[in-house]
């Protein structure tokens, strides 16, 4: 069984089946703790506009492919967008966390399943929670909306790697070395991508127009947009570090080893 996000957040995804699961529930997302050791989260290109105005957005190369992601924090494994309490602190939530604990999967058939994380801890017993299949042994509605979600976002998936590989084969991709001032100190940041906007003015009419024609154009200026939100995660690190010094709490946001002179490097491949 094999996810369709390209950064699946989900450990133990198993198929929705009547046999395994007609007498049980779920409870609605109520926390973002799961994506709290998450620091790059898919996106797609229909909600990048709304993503760009509040979250930096870069891509990664994975699998052959690159992939547009929302920045969340300068370590692989931490999120700074989750609260300590698992609140979201950002304006905007990527829509491959608004599904859990639910996710798609292709079976080896190619067929679509749905399936959920068991260890999500939002699974219910019978009579508690939301139903996943009414009195006929249907779907609930609850449950048919989460598939046409998710159902949704994969094919916005498919069209965003269509976009991503004609930037690729366009050569409108190139790498992003980041450097963020985190309290008295830089840190740089090597493995992202960004829009090359000088490849983008010197594109020929042809091309511009296959670009624009495919929905690309609105991804690039969305990325470029956003590339203005990275100095936030060094504010972000700062104010956990004051909350910490405050509370008396250890160990410190930097309590990793970098190597290669401080450089953090982010290998999805």
């Amino acid at each position: 069984m094999k996810p369709t996000s390209a950064l699946t957040l989900m450990p133990n995804l198993v198929p929705l089946s009547r046999d395994r699961h007609a007498g049980k529930g779920w409870r609605r997302l109520d926390s973002y703790a799961f994506a709290a050791h998450t620091a790059l989260v898919p996106l797609v290109a229909s909600e990048l506009p709304k993503a760009a105005m509040s979250l930096p957005i870069a891509f990664i190369r994975q699998d052959e492919h690159y992939v547009p992601v929302a920045v969340l924090g300068l370590e692989p494994t931490t999120n700074l967008f989750v609260a300590p309490d698992g609140r979201w602190i950002g304006a905007y939530i990527p829509s491959a966390l608004r599904g859990h604990p639910f996710a798609l999967a292709y079976a080896q058939t190619g067929e679509q399943v749905l399936c959920l994380d068991e260890d999500s801890g939002l699974l219910t017993e019978a009579g508690q929670g939301e139903s996943f299949f009414d009195e006929k042994g249907e779907p609930s509605e609850g449950l048919r909306q989460i598939l046409a979600f998710l159902q949704q976002i994969e094919l916005g998936r498919q069209h965003t790697t269509r976009i991503c590989d004609l930037l690729a084969q366009l050569g409108l991709i190139q790498p992003w070395p980041i450097q963020i001032r985190v309290g008295q100190n830089e840190r740089r940041i090597q493995g992202l991508f960004r829009s090359d906007e000088s490849a983008l003015n010197q594109l020929s009419d042809a091309h511009f127009i296959e670009l624009r024609r495919a929905g690309g154009l609105p991804l690039v200026y969305c990325q470029l947009l956003a590339m203005q939100h990275i100095g936030l995660l060094g504010r972000l690190v700062d104010l956990r570090a004051n909350a910490a010094q405050t509370a008396a709490r250890t160990p410190p946001p930097f309590s990793f080893s970098l190597e290669d002179q401080d450089i953090l490097r982010f290998d999805w491949d």
